[in-house]
């Protein structure tokens, strides 16, 4: 698109299904460049990624062509399959249905990044639950409580 000229950035969260602690320190590396791959493959830029046993964020840059929710579908299943291909865990590996997306100013983006790398020292003081509801709350997103983080 000749002339067009965007910056469109989403700070994105999702957990494991049931937020089991499932993602090991001894490949969530391997499993985060694999995302990574997933993503880059799909022309978009993948900024930061980093979370916890549970879920995990990411800061991507998109096109404006992106169709967010088949960008995050897509690295959710992709990610699925290749996690029970390397047969990591017992039983089978599922990410748990839907995801937080938030926008991200140009302004924000070194911010989000720091919050992005320390998750470890974040989740010291608060839960991820905590800190989801946080996020809906910070951007004014209506919810229903009795449906966040109900098990499918």
């Amino acid at each position: 698109m000749a002339n067009t000229y965007t910056q469109l950035y989403f700070h994105i969260v999702f957990a494991v299904k049931g937020r089991d602690n499932l993602i090991a320190k001894k490949w969530k590396v391997e499993l985060y460049k694999y995302i990574s791959g997933i993503i880059s493959n799909k022309n978009q830029k993948l900024m930061i990624i980093n979370g916890m046993p549970n879920h995990i964020h990411l800061l991507i840059g998109t096109k404006p062509d992106c169709n967010l929710s088949d960008l995050v579908r897509d690295i959710k299943a992709n990610s699925t399959k290749w996690l029970n291909k390397k047969q990591y865990i017992n039983g089978k590996f599922a990410w748990q249905t839907g995801f937080g997306a938030f926008t991200v100013s140009q302004s924000g983006i070194d911010n989000v990044i720091a919050y992005i790398k320390n998750q470890e020292a974040h989740h010291k003081i608060k839960s991820f639950k905590e800190e989801y509801i946080d996020f809906l709350n910070a951007y004014n997103m209506e919810y229903k409580t009795e449906y966040i983080f109900k098990d499918e």
